[in-house]
């Protein structure tokens, strides 16, 4: 019997954070499902395919989530409607959001954009590292934990 349901933004997740994903997943008895636009190829058994437009797939899995999913997202905005429906985000580097916090990372992304409109630079994202592996394992592993115990 399914425990419960990890939900992943694919368009943007490290091959190697899906694997992750579906290890677990599979270990702890829970429902691993991709989101991608079709211009994605993933390797997923539950696979929702969506338009390409613009926050199509963000679109379509905060409206898929529901209360105790685990929802694998590099995007703050979807974080927050995510954390809206009782659920968890996660990033594929291993940074679990919190409700308590997540107006200051909405501000800060807002600041940054605006820096960028006016000309300015940021960095990217750095390369990702066996470090980031393994704290995304551990962070979602946790979850699916305390999933667990607040089921029975």
């Amino acid at each position: 019997m399914q425990k419960g349901r990890v939900l992943i933004d694919a368009d943007a997740c490290p091959r190697q954070a899906l694997a992750i994903a579906q290890e677990l997943c599979k270990e702890y008895g829970w429902l691993c499902q991709t989101f991608a636009s079709y211009n994605h190829q993933i390797g997923s058994e539950h696979h929702v395919t969506v338009d390409a437009g613009p926050q199509a797939v963000d679109m379509k899995l905060a409206n898929e989530t529901r209360p105790g999913d685990v929802v694998v997202t590099q995007d703050i905005g979807l974080a927050a409607l995510i954390l809206g429906k009782k659920a968890q985000p996660l990033t594929p580097h291993g940074f679990v959001f919190e409700p308590e916090r997540i107006a200051f990372h909405l501000e800060e992304r807002n600041e940054k954009a605006r820096y960028r409109r006016g000309g300015g630079r940021t960095r990217g994202p750095a390369a990702r590292t066996r470090e980031d592996d393994q704290r995304f394992a551990a962070a979602l592993r946790s979850l699916l934990e305390r999933g667990e115990t607040h089921e029975g």
